[in-house]
């Protein structure tokens, strides 16, 4: 069967690893323990935290939270001290972002392009509307983590469909140093299950091969048969008769999306700048509350002290104490008043916006660009840095995606839909850019040199250009007939004035 192969009797990517293993034992080393090693190192290395950084930041946990609010002692250094506000004001700018180029990119429907209306028809139905909501899914994911998996698989039902794989999830082994070949993918994850009247995480390995998938449960980092959810499975079966027999894709199904070909998430463009807008805010907000600290006392004569405790006293109390007299007695007490200027924070809090924004290639809605009835020009302008952005995204996408027709490819042919190995077909992103429709129009309108359909296809108001060339031959059709009709009336009704005269 095209795209598969059976399971049994076949030497595949097992007869590899076995090979490694029997060198790994030579060394005194298996590949079972350097699997063990290379899962812990991969638990703990800095790229899996940045994606683990990339969630929390999109969710609004974020560093200010955590902030405490210190002060110089009199030794000079930093302790904590709860008698002043710490508020933790929370400005989210790079859920905005994400928000954006996900919606920029993939909120609408894609649009597939094929010569083969039967193989159009059988895409759609597999890149359905359940296809679309995963896919912006997917977005997100590829965005906070640098890059993301998708898993194509049959469920439980025998049906086609997709599973997201999050990239702190997944170990993958290249043949190809260009990580185009994905040789074997070790899979990490929690799962919770009950034992008794506890629930309990368990950490489980999955491995993926050309084979199927080994599955292990990790415990205190050794890998172990999980037995109970079976040792081994392979991706599908087919059943002939009385016959099942265990089939499994020609390629590990397993297809990366890159946000970037260095596969580097949003948040570390970003991290600091959005981290520099909370802190304003909340430093804004705690200084318009400590009326004591717009205010400071300066009293006289009532003992002075070190320079280490005044710096303490000023900070912590807004007071110092001073000796004016060498004798002490007259003792008063003055203020010295600071005013906050809410303009300085503005502008800095102005700034780290503008610098998010340029930073992580978005766009700002309230531009001066866009007042004033802009024109298509200015619209452009104003959406240059995400749409530069996007067209990098779209690339890797676009190469994704040809591992992800293949799939379907070989699903379709599994069920006897057809072979369409060799028919080309072009996805297109259709980008959510806000547009003067008027000026488009006209333009169209005016581009008499473009054929019907690539007019079609650029109109702000078409969704489905098929649809829209079947609706205007429909009504090319009926005005022909119309005039059929009338000029079929209008010779009888000429002949009938022939007849009398």
């Amino acid at each position: 069967m095209a795209g598969y192969f059976p399971y049994q009797g076949v030497s595949t990517d097992n007869d590899r690893l076995n090979g490694i293993i029997e060198d790994g034992a030579k060394k005194g080393i298996t590949h079972k323990k350097q699997l063990e090693i290379e899962i812990a190192q991969f638990k703990t290395s800095r790229e899996r935290e940045w994606m683990f950084i990339g969630d929390k930041y999109f969710e609004g946990e974020q560093d200010i939270l955590t902030r405490k609010r210190k002060i110089l002692n009199d030794q000079g250094e930093l302790e904590e001290v709860e008698n002043l506000p710490n508020n933790r004001r929370l400005d989210n700018q790079y859920a905005k972002l994400v928000d954006q180029k996900v919606n920029y990119l993939l909120a609408k429907p894609l649009t597939i392009k094929t010569e083969s209306e039967v193989y159009q028809k059988a895409l759609k139905l597999v890149l359905n509307k359940r296809f679309h909501k995963t896919f912006r899914y997917l977005g997100e994911y590829v965005l906070n983590h640098g890059l993301s998996w998708l898993y194509p698989y049959y469920n439980q039902n025998s049906q086609f469909t997709f599973m997201i794989l999050p990239a702190y999830e997944v170990l993958p082994y290249w043949k190809d140093r260009e990580k185009t070949i994905l040789d074997y993918a070790v899979r990490v994850f929690t799962i919770e299950v009950w034992k008794g009247d506890k629930k309990e995480t368990v950490e489980k390995v999955e491995i993926y091969t050309l084979d199927g998938i080994e599955r292990y449960i990790l415990e205190n980092g050794e890998l172990v048969p999980d037995v109970e959810a079976g040792e081994f499975v392979t991706y599908l079966t087919a059943t002939t008769g009385d016959k099942v027999t265990a089939l499994n894709w020609e390629r590990v199904p397993l297809i990366p999306f890159r946000y970037n070909h260095r596969e580097i998430p949003l948040i570390k463009r970003v991290k600091s700048l959005q981290d520099g807008i909370n802190e304003i805010l909340s430093d804004f907000n705690n200084n318009m509350q400590e009326d004591a600290r717009s205010t400071i006392l300066i009293i006289h004569n009532y003992d002075g002290q070190d320079l280490g405790q005044f710096r303490k006293n000023l900070a912590q109390y807004g007071a110092i104490k001073v000796r004016t007299t060498a004798t002490g007695k007259d003792g008063k007490v003055e203020t010295l008043h600071i005013e906050v200027n809410k303009d300085n924070y503005e502008s800095i809090l102005k700034l780290l916006k503008k610098a998010i924004i340029e930073n992580g290639r978005g766009y700002d809605a309230k531009d001066d660009r866009m007042s004033n009835s802009p024109n298509q020009m200015n619209i452009q302008s104003m959406y240059l840095d995400i749409d530069l952005d996007a067209n990098g995204i779209e690339t890797e996408f676009q190469a994704s995606f040809e591992e992800l027709l293949w799939f379907i490819d070989k699903h379709l042919e599994h069920k006897k839909q057809g072979n369409f190995e060799n028919v080309e077909v072009e996805i297109i992103f259709n980008r959510d850019i806000l547009i003067n429709e008027s000026e488009v129009i006209d333009n169209l309108n005016k581009s008499v040199d473009l054929s019907q359909e690539s007019r079609l296809e650029q109109h702000p108001y078409v969704t489905d250009v098929p649809l829209e060339l079947k609706r205007k031959k429909k009504e090319q059709q009926e005005r022909i007939n119309e005039f059929d009709d009338y000029e079929t009336t209008f010779q009888q009704k000429q002949g009938e004035v022939n007849d009398q005269e």
